[in-house]
């Protein structure tokens, strides 16, 4: 038997390091390369433990069809004190709970400003004695079905967007988009930034929540369907996105408040990332239909706080499980550069965790103008991304990828066995508080999160 395999032609299969199929490609010895990758290090044994599970398979297809099957809509707009409830003197964050002295610099700056917003300090020393005191209660926007972008602070006078998922009948909260810039979510706390928060309370959230009782709910995910079709990822760019929803709103504005809508049309159609908030409400809310199946392994939310970055796993509650952020690599703005640029941040990473953002860059080629690279990385990025997810979102297509669904609920257990990280773009705020944004770029979780989700999974 063994002398027989020597009479025909050799079939040679490698895996590995990539010397030995270069080097049969040199003599010119047909080869299969398969491209093999030992599992994550000190993985082995919880991943075997939890592949063996037999609850694995079918929790993970009820987690990501609960996850592509919502239905999240925009049914309104009003304070956080009302609809989150939130005390005075109750703050909330992006990412998994932090405290001020943990706190990064942008994260400070954020919570100054809805200080002095809030009226608990009459300038920034102030504020911030208050909050080095404990003054203020802080609390992650994931605990309270919220998310916020970059520093995500949540104040009770902000006003909030509300998502209800129509399938699954889950709600979902994020604040209002103040544009791009020197901005509170980006750690800025100057005179303008606080005047630009005032005026969107007292003007800009009463109107959307007029125009959106006359408009009636407006279907985000048949939007975010479209925008992709048009170029928008829905993470770092929405400018197709924010027309569509303007197209749906604006006579709804102008009739409801006649005094105000040419003043918000304007800061609207001047802020391309209006959009985004209402995206991440919409994820967030997708997100949380998947919350709770035992046995999944499937990742429901990924978040930065500045200074850790944090995922939450289906079967898992409500535990987090973290990492350093990270520092994107990507272009910067002006003078800037990598020393200005602060770790990551933000809850804006529902999009990577529902299939958007980086998970659809190949929807988005001028992306790569934004955060850098070009556009042959945006299609591998994506490709790369359905290595470790359960399925492909039957509603968010790629033109590009011949109308293949986007790389939908990242599972640990494939992280681990691939050892590929999700993808995220992101904006990159400046490391000193008040600096505001510094640019944009890509960056991968650390790879620690998912194998002490992995971990616990394992002694589940």
């Amino acid at each position: 038997m063994t002398l027989s395999m020597l009479d025909g032609e050799a079939r040679v299969i490698t895996a590995g390091t990539a010397v030995l199929a270069e080097a049969l490609g040199q003599q010119a010895v047909p080869h299969l390369a398969v491209d093999w990758r030992p599992p994550m290090a000190g993985t082995a044994e919880a991943l075997a433990r939890v592949l063996a599970d037999p609850r694995l398979a079918d929790a993970n297809a009820t987690a990501v069809a609960r996850m592509m099957s919502a239905r999240p809509r925009l049914v309104g707009a009003r304070p956080a004190s009302e609809v989150l409830e939130l005390p005075p003197r109750t703050f909330l964050h992006a990412g998994p709970p932090v405290d001020w002295e943990r706190a990064s610099g942008p994260m400070r700056g954020a919570l100054i400003g809805a200080a002095l917003f809030e009226g608990l300090a009459a300038d920034a020393e102030e504020a911030e004695r208050l909050l080095v005191a404990g003054g203020v209660n802080l609390d992650s926007c994931h605990h309270h079905r919220t998310v916020g972008p970059m520093a995500g602070v949540v104040s009770p006078s902000m006003w909030m967007l509300e998502v209800a998922d129509e399938e699954h009948g889950g709600t979902a909260y994020c604040s209002l988009n103040e544009g791009l810039g020197k901005v509170l979510r980006y750690g800025a706390y100057g005179p303008e930034v606080v005047e630009r928060l005032r005026w969107m309370g007292e003007v800009l959230g009463p109107v959307l929540a007029a125009a959106l009782a006359l408009s009636g709910p407006i279907d985000l995910r048949s939007l975010i369907a479209q925008a992709l079709q048009m170029g928008d990822e829905l993470h770092n760019r929405n400018r197709a996105a924010t027309s569509l929803l303007v197209r749906e709103l604006a006579p709804a504005i102008v009739d409801a408040s006649p005094r105000y809508a040419a003043e918000v049309l304007r800061f609207v159609n001047g802020n391309d990332h209006f959009f985004l908030n209402a995206g991440m409400a919409a994820g967030k809310v997708s997100a949380d239909a998947a919350r709770g199946v035992p046995g999944s392994s499937m990742v429901v939310a990924m978040a930065r706080n500045g200074t850790d970055f944090g995922i939450q796993v289906s079967g898992l509650g409500d535990r987090w499980f973290t990492g350093p952020a990270g520092v994107p690599d990507g272009l910067y703005l002006g003078a800037y550069g990598p020393q200005d640029a602060n770790p990551d941040i933000g809850d804006s990473t529902i999009t990577e965790t529902c299939g958007l953002g980086g998970f659809a860059m190949a929807a988005a080629p001028a992306i790569v103008r934004f955060v850098g690279g070009d556009v042959s990385d945006a299609i591998t990025a994506t490709r790369s991304m359905y290595e470790i997810t359960l399925a492909e979102h039957p509603a968010y297509q790629i033109p590009g990828l011949g109308f293949r669904g986007t790389p939908t609920g990242i599972d640990v257990t494939l992280v681990a066995r691939t050892g590929v990280l999700p993808v995220v773009n992101t904006g990159i705020a400046g490391r000193v508080a008040g600096t505001g944004q510094v640019g944009a770029g890509l960056v991968s979780p650390p790879a620690e999160a998912f194998v002490a989700a992995l971990t616990a999974l394992a002694e589940e």
